[in-house]
């Protein structure tokens, strides 16, 4: 029975598993229950000094750990959190908190805390002899009460009381934070049930007390000697500053000229520039689209939200003042060539800029103004090359599909690879101005397609085999872009330089019957027009029509054998009639209401109306057909 004392004690057992051995011996009517009851209490002591010398080298443990956060000291509030977080967790309190004495109000206030959950206990100030807390800071001395609310030894007060009420406390224990013969603070450990502190507690937050009180003078002389070499170090910032500003302005001058001699783009300005002023820039163009951004590795400025500040104002005060503006923390500075707004330069400073700094900046600007005009000459060439071949390919017949190949080719775009046509317009009958062919030229360009103004429609050519999806972005933002409603028609998927023209009759055929629908300012294909799409189609895609139209039915009548088809046909032979309908089925009334709702599940609640019904019932007679 020794052996089993042994293995549980090995195993760290419980305290209530010494007594399994004893009752069952007693069970068993054992002879030698005298012996077993020593062994018992033997196992329990030697347990319970295991449990001591366990608890202290836990406690010493965390001693070393303060120890060593004190000696990779940074942040004295992390440190004293961590000793007061170790007091709630080595003594097995509810709460602990620390407090620091005001040498200015004469009082103590409430520094950390771990376990708080009341406001007021958090905010509490503890005049000089007050409650336990004051009256260790006054003497210097540790106390401790099993039942605070009612140990008449301290001094009550009605904030005290109710602010240690709230939190619900009743055992404290308190010690003093001493630097030399001085009393800086108080430590405490509290509990929310009555408890009696041993030695070895006070002894161990004696300790940490010592701890804090450690970290507290080193963080002051940290702070005195930060001090004293930034007031030594000040004077060398000033006479250095004027010598980094020209030399910043003679590196960015040389930068950006080897850009414009290099032939580089905006994005090399922006990163030069970033490379001699700390901080992030974003530049945008004249519509506020972003071109170029670029950040200072390592800085701590985020890069600016052209939509978080009122850009045209500033761009505005830029361009009257002749020099750039400050406004919600950017500098923003304007691109512009004459009279002509290009853009604009948003940076945010990761420092404070100096006078040369900003004109640094500004002379950024000038820069990155030639080189949008450069950009802008050279786009607008590319664009009309581009807009020449979809020009040629929609007015022309291809005679020479391998030299149109080869032009595409040049101009990045393969016509053997599915594609679409779209043609958009509006309905004034005065056709679309030029912006939106500018809009137009870089929508197609940024998706490696082509663009052309025909007869005051945009006429795009875009890679890709959606033109229903690819017609309503083009008429979606081409309504956001002029402020008017603009309508597009898609056509393809097609393949080869031949079928470009056909597919661009198609998709203006699309347009037009949009807008005679009243579908003005929306995107489609043919396929989404109902039976004026299967008219205008080159494909004649009846199968899809009629599915289109009608297929959840036809579906629902295969799957299951019903005969909502059937009955469909005849509620519109009577001319919607329910009665009419029943009688040419030879059902009751409700036999038809109820396959009409189930229509309705189909196909939707709108299925009735004027707009679908022509759709459906031709569906319904090629589906017979069929």
């Amino acid at each position: 029975m020794t052996d089993e004392f042994l293995e549980l004690l090995a195993r760290e057992a419980a305290l209530v598993e010494f007594e399994r051995p004893v009752v069952a011996a007693r069970t068993a009517g054992a002879p030698d229950l005298d012996d077993l009851e020593r062994a018992k209490v033997l196992a329990l002591r030697v347990r319970a000094l295991l449990e001591r010398r366990r608890r202290r080298e836990e406690e010493l443990s965390a001693l070393y750990d303060t120890a060593g956060d004190l000696a990779g000291l940074r942040d004295v509030d992390a440190v004293l959190r961590a000793i007061v977080h170790r007091v709630r967790t080595l003594l097995g309190v509810d709460v602990s908190y620390l407090t620091l004495n005001d040498a200015e109000r004469g009082d103590t206030y409430m520094r950390i805390t771990d376990g708080s959950v009341a406001a007021s206990f958090q905010q509490l100030r503890l005049p000089p002899g007050a409650g336990l807390g004051g009256l260790v800071a006054l003497t210097g001395t540790p106390y401790a009460t099993a039942n605070y609310p009612t140990d008449p030894r301290f001094q009550h007060t009605t904030e005290i009381d109710e602010g240690v009420a709230d939190e619900g406390l009743v055992a404290i224990l308190g010690v003093p934070l001493r630097l030399g013969s001085a009393v800086i603070g108080v430590l405490f450990a509290a509990n929310r049930a009555e408890r009696p502190f041993a030695r070895e507690e006070v002894a161990l937050l004696s300790s940490l007390a010592a701890h804090a009180a450690v970290a507290l003078d080193t963080a002051r002389l940290l702070s005195e000697t930060q001090t004293a070499l930034a007031e030594l170090s000040t004077a060398n910032a000033v006479i250095q500053a004027h010598s980094e500003s020209v030399e910043r302005a003679a590196d960015a001058h040389d930068r950006m000229t080897a850009v414009v001699l290099r032939g580089g783009g905006v994005d090399d300005v922006a990163a030069d520039l970033v490379g001699v002023l700390d901080g992030a820039l974003v530049v945008i163009d004249a519509q506020g689209r972003t071109v170029a951004t670029a950040h200072t590795p390592g800085s701590a400025a985020g890069l600016p939200d052209p939509a978080g500040v009122e850009v045209g104002e500033a761009v505005a005060a830029s361009r009257s003042e002749g020099r750039s503006v400050r406004r919600d923390g950017l500098v923003i500075a304007a691109v512009v060539a004459g009279a002509d707004n290009l853009g604009a330069l948003l940076f945010r400073p990761g420092r404070p800029l100096t006078g040369a700094d900003q004109r640094i900046l500004e002379r950024a600007a000038q820069i990155t103004a030639l080189l949008l005009l450069f950009r802008r000459t050279v786009a607008d060439a590319e664009a009309q090359v581009r807009g020449d071949l979809l020009d040629d390919l929609i007015s022309r017949p291809v005679r020479e599909p391998d030299a149109v190949r080869s032009r595409a080719a040049r101009l990045g775009l393969d016509v053997d690879a599915p594609y679409v046509v779209v043609a958009a317009g509006d309905d004034s009958g005065e056709g679309l101005r030029q912006r939106a062919a500018s809009w137009a030229r870089t929508f197609a360009a940024n998706r490696r397609g082509l663009a052309v103004m025909l007869q005051g429609r945009v006429a795009l050519l875009l890679p890709g085999e959606d033109p229903a999806g690819t017609a309503k972005l083009v008429a979606a933002e081409l309504t956001r872009t002029l402020g008017q409603a603009v309508t597009a028609g898609g056509a393809g998927p097609a393949r080869g330089a031949e079928g470009v023209a056909d597919a661009y009759r198609e998709a203006g055929q699309c347009l037009d019957a949009l807008i005679a629908l009243g579908r003005a300012g929306s995107g489609g294909h043919v396929g989404d027009l109902g039976f004026v799409g299967l008219l205008l189609g080159d494909g004649r895609d009846v199968a899809g029509f009629v599915r289109r139209a009608a297929g959840p039915v036809i579906e629902y009548d295969e799957r299951r054998g019903t005969a909502l088809i059937r009955t469909l046909e005849a509620y519109f032979a009577a001319g919607g009639g329910l009665a009419k309908a029943a009688e040419s089925l030879h059902v009751h009334v409700n036999t038809v209401t109820q396959r009409l709702d189930r229509v309705a599940q189909l196909l939707g609640d709108d299925w009735d109306q004027p707009s679908r019904v022509l759709d459906l019932q031709l569906a319904l007679r090629l589906h017979r057909l069929r």
